[in-house]
């Protein structure tokens, strides 16, 4: 069985511990980790019986999991590009969330900024998302292609809506993009995952025995994720704006321009700095689903109550 798909069945664990652990996943360091160094480190995981248990107790092993937990694909046991590696999305995503929150900035840079952000994320969606349906380059590229172009036109929605009907409130005129960002990114990993959910994803036993292909539980995957996506940039763009919101009533508000940018920028980074872990730890990596919930044919294939799936990230 591929180590990291044993690894994530294996550890079930509580919301707390997924949490650390993607902290550790989340380093950036780990965009840079060599082949020669994951390669070594993935034939120490095969090599040592019983692997995952020796996680918290081992430094080696677990610096060996982090490795390989950070770099390759559960699914496909495939490198993951670097700039699509887990530990990349919050380098990448946080100056652009940063960037569309900044007030009174023209429509060039808005649909620049919008481009970059759904092109980056509608990329990543598909490489970090299950990999178990059949599926081709191209169609994953032309997915890919129309997922973007429809994630940007609708997240400038609120921004051409406003240049026409200019918003008075300062709260509805603030908290608009914001709403049309989170739902727009949750309605991202629906799109550019919809293969999951037309063709059906693998589900196992615990033992990493695959069953059959079940639609059911891609949609149950890619639904968990869009969740997540939505509250890790709905919170991380609502948080900063309430107390810049707050802090301008205190006597302590600075006065000049970049002085405000960079308490911006600050509140952002550290807001996704601490969200993009919380909403990858929001649901386990390893899937749960009662056997019943699932397809009659994998249901009678089967004798186990309940099955898994990998989530993805």
């Amino acid at each position: 069985m591929e180590p990291n798909l044993q690894f994530w069945i294996s550890e079930r664990q509580a919301f707390f511990r997924r949490f650390c652990q993607w902290m550790d996943l989340l380093d950036p360091v780990n965009m840079f980790i060599s082949i020669g160094s994951i390669e070594k480190s993935r034939q120490l995981l095969f090599t040592t019986e019983d692997a995952p248990k020796h996680y918290l107790d081992n430094q080696v092993i677990k610096d060996a999991w982090n490795k390989s937990l950070s770099t390759v694909h559960p699914d496909s046991s495939k490198l993951i590009p670097h700039l699509f590696r887990p530990a990349a999305f919050l380098p990448v995503t946080a100056p652009m969330v940063f960037l569309l929150m900044m007030p009174d900035t023209g429509i060039k840079s808005i649909i620049l900024t919008q481009g970059c952000l759904y092109g980056y994320t509608t990329a990543f969606n598909i490489t970090n998302g299950n990999a178990s349906y059949s599926h081709g380059p191209v169609e994953r590229t032309l997915l890919g292609a129309g997922v973007f172009v429809s994630s940007t036109f609708i997240g400038l929605i609120p921004h051409f809506f406003q240049m026409k009907y200019p918003l008075n409130n300062f709260w509805l005129k603030r908290t608009l993009p914001i709403v049309f960002l989170a739902q727009v990114s949750g309605m991202n990993v629906f799109a550019s995952r919809s293969f999951e959910n037309h063709r059906g994803i693998e589900v196992m036993d615990k033992e990493g025995h695959v069953v059959g292909h079940s639609r059911k539980a891609g949609r149950k995957a890619i639904k968990d994720t869009a969740k997540s996506r939505a509250v890790l940039f709905g919170t991380s763009a609502l948080v900063p704006e309430l107390f810049i919101h707050i802090f301008k009533r205190t006597r302590f508000y600075p006065q000049t321009l970049l002085s405000l940018v960079i308490l911006r920028m600050s509140s952002t980074f550290f807001m996704m700095g601490l969200m993009v872990p919380v909403s990858f730890s929001m649901f386990p990596q390893i899937g749960q689903i009662q056997c019943t919930q699932l397809e009659e044919k994998i249901q009678s294939s089967t004798e186990e109550k309940e099955l898994f799936y990998y989530r993805g990230v």
